[in-house]
């Protein structure tokens, strides 16, 4: 009963978009359903009264190469599987010096050995890539990928709080890293 409602509580307060808690800890959440090869997820985080969360399904690398292999560099990706990944704040947020209004947004990436272009789109609601169209792209930054010293079998993503204000996404995957920094707009 008592883990029902700890249940209940999180995605209540998951769901409340005006929960301006700064002290809500940082929790994601997994759909169960192990006959499904990539699981709906997501990641969740309060950072400076924002709260941002991550929706996706996480694909595993089950003995495939994926950066270079499955996925193909230079060319967009969803950045999960079946539908795109999307993220959404309450709160405006910084990201490498650019404004990126509160909202929810498609996060599509484009991979690449030296360099990730991170793009957030105003169709978020998509199958995969195939609605994509790079003039509804609201924001594009560039991240340096970095190689991971042990294999990620599932997209994962992160939202960790750096300090009151700032905070930190990531996306691991197979032996690859992303990271993107923001800062809550006050």
């Amino acid at each position: 009963m008592k883990k029902l409602i700890f249940l209940f509580l999180i995605n209540f307060s998951c769901s409340t978009s005006n929960n301006n808690d700064a002290g809500h800890a940082n929790h994601a959440k997994s759909d169960k359903n192990q006959s499904s090869l990539s699981p709906h997820t997501v990641a969740m985080a309060m950072i400076g009264g924002a709260h941002i969360h991550i929706d996706y399904s996480s694909p595993s690398v089950r003995n495939r190469i994926i950066f270079g292999g499955l996925l193909a560099y230079d060319e967009i990706w969803q950045s999960g599987a079946h539908n795109a990944t999307w993220i959404e704040s309450d709160y405006d947020l910084i990201i490498n010096g650019k404004e990126l209004k509160k909202g929810r947004y498609g996060l599509f990436t484009i991979p690449n050995k030296e360099e990730w272009t991170v793009i957030f789109n105003k169709n978020w609601k998509q199958h995969g890539k195939d609605e994509y169209d790079q003039k509804d792209d609201i924001l594009r930054i560039k991240v340096k990928p970095s190689v991971l010293t042990e294999l990620v079998e599932s997209l994962q993503y992160d939202v960790d709080e750096i300090d009151d204000k700032n905070g930190l996404i990531s996306l691991s995957w197979e032996k690859i890293q992303i990271k993107i920094p923001f800062e809550v707009k006050s």
